[in-house]
Formats: structure tokens, sequence, C-alpha cells
């Protein structure tokens, strides 16, 4: 199974093909959109591995954007003691969730590409039968 080093939005993440990961909000970016990731810092297998200086030129990684959303609340108190100081504050960070489709080696080859997700169709779906 081979896998990519990827960075994007200050952070750097392990990637396989078919893996949905969240990263960083990426700007401009609607939902169900390709996304290309060009800075590779290293990709491999089990049997070799291509390690960039500071990046691997050529490599890239393509992946589908399957939504822009926000995490939980992260609450900041902060108290003073004996003061009568405090105060409350909270964060939500945004992130988007996306899915590695296909990753590239630096000569244009297909290392490792996902399955397609095929949805079902309402045709497929067994109704309820209601017994009275």
């Amino acid at each position: 199974m081979s896998y990519a080093v990827i960075q994007t939005g200050g952070k750097q993440y392990k990637v396989k093909s078919g893996e949905i990961i969240k990263v960083e909000k990426l700007p401009d970016s609607k939902a169900d959109t390709k996304i290309e990731f060009k800075e590779i810092l290293a990709y491999g297998d089990n049997k070799m591995i291509e390690v960039g200086t500071p990046t691997v030129q050529g490599a890239r990684v393509e992946a589908n954007l399957i939504k822009n959303s926000k995490n939980r609340t992260i609450l900041i108190f902060k108290k003073r003691r004996r003061q009568n100081s405090r105060r409350k504050n909270g964060h939500r960070q945004e992130y988007s969730m996306i899915r590695i489709n296909k990753i590239f080696s630096k000569d244009g080859k297909v290392l490792s590409e996902a399955e397609k997700i095929s949805k079902p169709s309402k045709k497929e779906v067994p109704k309820k039968e209601v017994n009275k």
C-alpha cells in the first residue's frame, strides 16, 4: 500500500488512497470539487521511498472535497484568583474534510488509486412494509 506525506495549512499529513481526513480549511473551496496537492514531502510503499528536498518536484496527490465545516466549541476560561477577574471565551476551528483519490509519482505514474464510491439509487432502497 503506497502512501504520501503532504503539507497543507502549515501541517503535514501521511495519507493513503481512499482515506478520509480533516485538514485546515482550504480557501475558496466548494463541496464536491477536485483538489490537487503539489507540496509532497515524500511518497513510497513498503519497498521504496522517495524523499524530497524539501518537496518532490512533479509528484502530486488528487483529492475530493467532501465538506467544509466547523469543529466542536473549545472553551477558554481564564481566572485570576482573588482578583474577581474571569474571562470566558469560545472558539470553533474551521476544517475541510477530504477524500484522497490518487497518488502520483514524480514522473506522473499513478502509484495508488481509490475505489469508486457508488451511491445507492432510489430504486435499490427497499421500502418498509406496514402491517395492519
